[in-house]
């Protein structure tokens, strides 16, 4: 089902402005406990870096999973993850991997350039895949696993999962029921001082827009719609950087971009900017924000996402009706930014669709892309990607 859809399922939640009370499929399935068994959907990892560390303990929870192989280009880092997390296979390369213990899902947690390769090898081999933002390096090639995914009988979902967070459906839901008025703009923005543990997030194809503003570029979209046009600038603010295990590198990828998009519906314009070079006292985690990282302004009011879209902790809205700021949607119901992979073998058991889409991650690739591609060019880019809104 579409966003607007989906929304309108939630019902009538009287006059007032108040929160939606809605359980993500992960959230529900960890929460309550059953007699009966559910389907296990057998998970291998591959990339057993930093982010398999958020996304093991999140799996384990998880009554619909069960996490099968691990592996890594850097065999003892499978090895530890496998002991800490009691998983009994690990191996040193993806051929390995497909050759060894039966597994129906890859979870790519692996550097954003080999994305598209990885992912590809998994669907040629009958596996489904969830990977980690982007699901590939260009829109073509993007466009070319989904395709194949779907003539192949298997699925292919791409991060982030910011759709899911009840504060996402809350701030959908007044958009959609007009309480904004008519919504003239948004902006959102995300950064911090640039990671130092891998080199792979300054060298080609990597770079602050599929790395941090792909989060709220997925956001905005997933607000208002797919995106018809944009035009943009990037940049590199900090030329050289020094990585832990690499020493000094030069930064090929862009370190601080922004974008200006026209949406297809409503004449929405909305503008994200991102960067490595944003200093930000709540740090990278951003635990204890209390400041607004996504704003939207209508003819009849505002509305502030408090806190990361991906870390969500409430959102303000002042209207003409009642212009004294409020705060709605504290409640996380335990919704986290590491909880895709959970929501698709959710689904992939149950049939239970989540609001995660392929078409929809595949149009913010494109826009990464077409981001690029302005800078380049100095111009105006049309985009020719969409998704079901």
């Amino acid at each position: 089902m579409n966003r607007k859809q989906f929304i309108s399922r939630l019902g009538t939640l009287g006059a007032a402005i108040v929160a939606v009370p809605l359980a993500t499929g992960y959230a529900a399935s960890t929460a309550t406990s059953s007699s009966s068994s559910p389907k296990k959907i057998r998970a291998g990892i591959i990339g057993c870096g930093s982010v398999s560390g958020v996304y093991l303990p999140h799996l384990a929870k998880c009554r619909y999973a069960d996490v099968v192989s691990l592996c890594d280009i850097k065999p003892e880092r499978a090895e530890r993850r496998a002991r800490e997390f009691n998983v009994k296979n690990h191996y040193p390369n993806i051929d390995a991997m497909l050759a060894g213990v039966p597994f129906d899902l890859l979870v790519n947690l692996t550097d954003m350039q080999a994305h598209g390769q990885l992912n590809r090898r998994a669907l040629e081999a009958g596996k489904h895949v969830w990977s980690e933002k982007p699901m590939a390096n260009t829109y073509d090639e993007g466009r070319e696993l989904l395709d194949f995914a779907i003539r192949r009988g298997v699925r292919l979902w791409g991060a982030p999962a910011v759709v899911e967070s009840p504060q996402f459906s809350f701030m959908a839901k007044q958009i959609d029921e007009g309480k904004l008025g008519r919504i003239a703009a948004a902006h959102a923005h995300y950064g911090h001082q640039g990671p130092h543990w891998s080199a792979f997030f300054y060298e080609k194809d990597g770079g602050s827009l599929p790395d941090l503003g792909v989060y709220n570029i997925s956001t905005l979209t997933g607000l208002f719609g797919p995106v018809k046009s944009l035009v943009a600038m990037t940049n590199t603010v900090t030329p050289e950087r020094k990585i832990d295990d690499r020493g000094v590198i030069r930064v090929e990828a862009e370190d601080n971009a922004m974008i200006i998009m026209a949406h297809e519906k409503n004449s929405v314009l909305s503008h994200i900017q991102c960067g490595f070079n944003y200093f930000d006292p709540y740090g990278h985690a951003g635990t204890g924000q209390e400041r607004p990282t996504v704003s939207i302004v209508g003819s009849e009011g505002n509305m502030h996402l408090i806190g990361y879209d991906w870390m969500p902790f409430g959102v303000d809205i002042a209207t003409v009706a009642n212009e004294r700021t409020q705060r709605f949607a504290t409640d996380s119901q335990g919704f986290k930014w590491e909880e895709g992979a959970s929501a698709v073998c959710e689904c992939l058991a149950t049939g239970k669709e989540p609001k995660i889409n392929a078409e929809h991650a595949l149009h913010v690739l494109e826009i990464i892309e077409a981001t690029r591609r302005s800078q380049a060019e100095g111009r105006r880019i049309q985009l020719k990607s969409t998704f079901n809104f």
